[in-house]
């Protein structure tokens, strides 16, 4: 699929102009030989989709909808399936056994609403469609019932700015880079950076409950969520504006999350800010872990509120942010538009200290990047990139994320970890789990792990949802969230099911059935499918 000047990759992550240089590539399969001198690092490289037996739609839109539908077969395999690691083998594999029947791109929220009615109409589903960078199996018709993918790429652009309430109203589908060139003249910003910020959407964060940048306070995008437009089968739903409302429950609150199974989001009214001129970073180095981990929660606790405070296990550290450390290194930001911050940050290194921290570098903005916090940050946003190399050479290469109270952490930890170890070592010999907090609250952290091994090319998918089962067992087992921000999809139903209160899912339900009669919306996620001919 090209965007303008640049063509996304239909199989992996990301663009096709911004992946993995030979040498990067060269360089990454070499430091792997040396790690697994054994494993077979041959490359796979991806099938020609316009060669893969991908079936002829089963449906025909109407005459007046025809010219907003594309039945290409690249079109139709680049909206097969999100950009998980899962996803990425099954493309590389050319394993494309549920293929929307056409992709539909409405030009305004009428198209919307005529798309609808189509496919309530004919019993034919409709998959809401951001920027495709799913990792839960959110936006993959997982079904064998017609289907059509929703993608809102052209419902773009920033209609309406409120300078005194520092709010802006947005279509859903703007990508996170042309957000923030519409906001930029303004003096404004959502802030809302998640590592996908180039290759999703407005619309996607609001029903993934995404979250982004700040690392604590504003963390996800609820918080910065003014009100909502949502068009539904039977009608549209737009809340009113306001700072804070005790007026019942929150309209807002039942779309958000929703996962495109109640309606679909067109528009929003955002919390803006002003643009940052005071930013500073520095890492702190720990020798032991447990020791990092409560100088963390200390920061969280002391109102500081630094926008980055991301604590490194030894792993990751030295993986990804090219930092020796025997017990963790702390990543910490701040910024601000109104005042400078170094008072800010030296409490927080002042904390640091107290628990054995040794700071390592404080960089400001306007410094040259070249401390652990930088090549950290460069890292984060080449790492899926370097997943896709990986993956095309039988590696398993994946993360899962979660959230607990602060009391919790330690044996939650050893329980997760333990259980990710033993089913890596059963299931591939071998290979590396890391962790990473990527926010924290006064009350709990949000760690994300990752997994290195050596899979068996034509293997790799199922060993990974073999350890997938595992540490989501452990999770849910030791009182964790399924998952902190990246969505329930289909790929977390069964635990997610299992963490909801019975008495919620029945709300739910009924508000499924209420809102799409037919049950034609995403069939399968959050609730149980209902699609009705």
């Amino acid at each position: 699929m090209n965007t303008g000047r640049v063509t996304r990759s239909w199989w992996g992550w990301g663009t096709v102009e911004d992946a993995a240089t030979a040498a990067e590539a060269g360089a990454l399969v070499e430091r792997v030989a040396a790690l697994l001198p054994g494993h077979d690092l041959t490359d796979h490289p991806p099938p020609d989709p316009g060669r893969l037996p991908i079936p002829a739609p089963r449906v025909r839109p109407p005459a007046a909808l025809a010219g907003l539908c594309s039945a290409g077969v690249v079109d139709r395999a680049g909206h097969a399936h999100g950009k998980a690691f899962r996803d990425v083998v099954r493309n590389l594999h050319g394993r494309l056994d549920h293929v929307p029947d056409l992709v539909a791109r409405p030009r305004t929220e009428r198209d919307v609403i005529d798309l609808l009615d189509w496919c309530g109409g004919d019993g034919v589903a409709v998959i809401p469609y951001g920027g495709g960078s799913s990792v839960a199996g959110g936006v993959e018709p997982r079904f064998d019932a017609p289907a059509v993918s929703l993608d809102l790429g052209r419902l773009d652009q920033v209609l309406q700015v409120d300078r005194v309430s520092r709010a802006a109203r947005i279509q859903a589908g703007v990508y996170g880079p042309a957000l923030e060139d519409q906001l930029r003249p303004h003096g404004l910003t959502l802030r809302h950076f998640p590592q996908s910020f180039a290759f999703s959407t407005l619309g996607g964060w609001l029903a993934t409950r995404a979250g982004g940048h700040y690392a604590t306070l504003y963390t996800h995008i609820d918080d910065l969520t003014e009100s909502l437009r949502v068009v539904t089968p039977v009608g549209v739903s737009e809340s009113r504006r306001l700072p804070a409302s005790g007026a019942g429950p929150s309209p807002d609150r039942l779309f958000l999350g929703s996962e495109g199974i109640l309606g679909v989001i067109t528009e929003a009214w955002m919390r803006l800010q002003d643009r940052p001129r005071w930013q500073i970073t520095a890492s702190v180095a720990f020798d032991d872990h447990t020791a990092a981990v409560t100088a963390t929660r200390h920061i969280a606790q002391a109102g500081l509120y630094p926008s980055n405070c991301r604590l490194l296990d030894t792993a990751e550290a030295f993986l990804n942010a090219g930092t020796a450390v025997t017990g963790g290194l702390l990543v910490l930001a701040f910024e601000s538009a109104d005042h400078p911050i170094d008072a800010w940050l030296d409490r927080a290194l002042e904390i640091a200290r107290d628990h054995g921290g040794e700071p390592l570098s404080t960089r400001r903005r306007d410094e040259s990047a070249g401390d652990a916090a930088a090549s950290w940050r460069s890292s984060f946003l080449r790492m899926p990139y370097q997943r896709d190399v990986l993956a095309r050479r039988g590696m398993v290469v994946e993360t899962f994320e979660t959230a607990c109270t602060w009391d919790a952490f330690e044996s939650f930890h050893a329980a997760v970890t333990h259980a990710a170890r033993q089913a890596v070592q059963e299931v591939c010999g071998g290979g590396l789990v890391t962790c990473r907090f990527t926010h924290v609250y006064p009350d709990g952290p949000a760690p994300y792990y990752g997994v290195y091994a050596p899979g068996r090319w034509g293997d790799t998918v199922a060993q990974w949802d073999d350890i997938k089962a595992a540490v989501s067992e452990a999770i849910t087992a030791n009182g964790g969230t399924i998952t902190h921000h990246h969505a329930v999809g289909r790929d977390h139903r069964r635990w997610y099911d299992r963490q909801r209160p019975d008495v919620f899912a029945t709300a739910l339900a009924a508000a499924k059935a209420a809102l799409d009669p037919a049950g034609i919306l995403n069939p399968g996620v959050l609730v149980p499918p209902r699609l009705r001919p």
